[in-house]
């Protein structure tokens, strides 16, 4: 297994600790990570959707989740009765629990959940707080004031 040393880049990293924990963790990380296939997608300037297909699993087998930036789709298969009385000659969908999870950027929230023909589509926006968005400063002359006079108190005895 080769192993990537990042320490040269921590150290560049002043201020940055989440970026760097993300990056360890994404060197971590192996191929197993492949179930269940998705897609994100942009669908506007500040809007996305994620794709993950989930063929076999109902409304009631699919759990979502979003707690500290962190968006988690659970699916957990419910007992299925007549499982034991079919006979598989090839059992290629794969109707195992999974869990997912995706990172969200700052600001980002999850506004719909949706699950059609097999693929669950999770609606994400970008809602920047109006604090943070761009101002445009107009460039004008400075406006002119008249001097302030100061009173003396002996002056106004």
């Amino acid at each position: 297994m080769n192993t990537i040393d990042l320490t040269p880049l921590y150290r560049t990293m002043v201020g940055f600790d989440r970026m760097a924990a993300m990056i360890d963790n994404a060197s971590r990380l192996d191929g197993a990570q492949g179930y269940p296939p998705y897609n994100i997608e942009r669908v506007g300037e500040d809007a996305f959707a994620i794709e993950i297909a989930v063929a076999g699993f109902g409304d009631d087998d699919l759990e979502i989740e979003t707690k500290d930036g962190l968006l988690t789709v659970a699916g957990r298969k419910g007992d299925d009765e007549d499982v034991d009385t079919r006979e598989f000659l090839h059992r290629g969908i794969a109707e195992r629990g999974f869990l997912r999870r995706f990172q969200l950027a700052d600001h980002v929230v999850v506004t719909n959940a949706e699950l059609r023909n097999g693929l669950l589509r999770v609606a994400l926006l970008r809602e920047l707080p109006e604090a943070k968005k761009p101002r445009k400063i107009a460039i004008g002359a400075p406006a002119k004031s008249k001097p302030k006079l100061i009173k003396d108190d002996k002056t106004a005895a």
